[in-house]
């Protein structure tokens, strides 16, 4: 009895003495500075999704709103899954010279939409002084005069009113304009002539 006391006890102390021996880890410290450095991270990231996403929440608003309720004679939304990329068609409107036409165009939203505006370009070829050849459209509200209250429904509608009423005060193409002013005859001819060629 007495050697397994012993025994017992001394079994007890080397538990006893390991156990303060082995040096304690200050955990509270280690983890404090391993989560810290990730939770910066992650808080740094949200902030920078929630920049870009200022943008993709208004365009996402648009698209929306443009599904629900299209403008006259348009339609338009993404390519794909970018919701920066879309793809518009505007039929030509009804006692236009562009009447019976279908016409492609691009649109591309930067990050920075609704603050600078959208670029729009016509896909398909259109006898238009305020078009050339690249499918630029010389527009005011796509310039200079644009404003974040402007959504991509009220640049189709514009686009659609200045293939109504061009407006060769502000050509891109200088000897359509010129045409336009001096022998509109002529131009509404060439004008039906591309309608039919490019856009049916």
């Amino acid at each position: 009895m007495s050697t397994s006391n012993d025994q017992l006890q001394q079994s007890t102390t080397t538990t006893s003495s390991s156990s303060q021996d082995s040096p304690s880890s200050p955990p509270q410290q280690t983890t404090t500075t391993e989560i810290s450095k990730p939770i910066r991270q992650n808080i740094a990231k949200k902030q920078t999704n929630t920049t870009l996403s200022t943008s993709g929440k208004r365009i996402q608003k648009e698209l929306a709103e443009i599904t629900l309720d299209p403008p006259p004679n348009c339609s338009a939304g993404p390519k794909g899954d970018n919701l920066y990329e879309w793809f518009s068609t505007i039929f030509g409107p009804a006692g236009s010279v562009y009447e019976s036409g279908i016409f492609y165009l691009d649109i591309h939203f930067s990050h920075d939409y609704p603050f600078k505006p959208p670029k729009v370009t016509f896909k398909t070829r259109i006898y238009h002084c305020n078009v050339n050849s690249q499918g630029a459209i010389c527009l005011d509200i796509l310039k200079d005069n644009w404003s974040p209250a402007l959504t991509i429904s009220k640049v189709l509608l514009s686009i659609c009113s200045l293939m109504t009423d061009p407006n060769p005060n502000d050509p891109l193409v200088g000897s359509i304009a010129t045409q336009y002013l001096t022998n509109r005859e002529e131009h509404d001819r060439i004008a039906k002539e591309w309608t039919k060629r490019f856009a049916q």
